[in-house]
């Protein structure tokens, strides 16, 4: 099954913008596992390595996608990516469950990953842009929507820290619940909502300086 590209979403690289075709999935089709399947599933894989290859199979491209909408080449997006499920094999033994989807941890170690990665300058931080998306926040701010607004935004978003610019593509343009964002961030559910609002203040006094 392939990923389709929409049309009115393109990657903002920090430097500057490129257009960005999304690759094939490769991992088998995803299964549904309810949460105390998920837990026996875990439980068998801390103590057999080989049952880790279900929750692998499900969780690939959620990891794939989060990783590959913040790089800039799908090569490094498929690394990263590997290394994610490397690191989350060898900590297994370590993982406990507290009642919050296995995907949780591999997106703060999927995190982690991307920003070792960064760090190296072995790849360029990226955000994808959905352009539908991109109007409706500006709307909120001036009521007529122009080009010139468009290309403000955007630099306005370069000028957000780190941890800023992912609360807002994470919220805006993934469409993630406060609490799927707590959970990858190591947020309570109310502090990734209060961090948001502030980021979202912090991006309309960026846009708003650029006039």
């Amino acid at each position: 099954m392939a990923l389709s590209r929409k049309e009115d979403c393109k990657p903002l690289m920090l430097n500057s913008l490129k257009p960005k075709t999304m690759p094939l999935q490769l991992s088998l089709p995803q299964q549904s596992f309810l949460p105390e399947e998920e837990k026996l599933l875990i439980e068998r894989a801390q103590k057999d390595p080989r049952f880790f290859a279900p929750l692998y199979e499900r969780y690939h491209d959620a990891i794939f996608r989060y990783v590959y909408r913040r790089v800039d080449e799908e090569e490094q997006a498929y690394d990263i990516t590997s290394s994610v499920f490397v690191k989350a094999l060898q900590a297994l033994h370590k993982y406990e469950y507290r009642g919050l989807p296995f995907s949780a941890w591999l997106f703060r170690i999927a995190k982690s990953e991307l920003y070792q990665s960064f760090r190296d300058q072995k790849a360029q931080r990226t955000v994808s842009i959905d352009k539908v998306v991109l109007k409706q926040v500006i709307e909120e701010w001036t009521e007529d929507y122009t080009e010139q607004d468009k290309a403000r935004l955007l630099v306005a978003l370069k000028e957000l820290k780190d941890q800023q610019l992912q609360l807002i593509e994470m919220r805006f343009f993934e469409k993630r619940s406060f609490k799927e964002i707590g959970e990858i961030c190591g947020l309570s559910e109310n502090n990734a909502k209060v961090k948001t609002f502030r980021a979202v203040l912090k991006l309309k006094q960026f846009f708003h300086q650029k006039e």
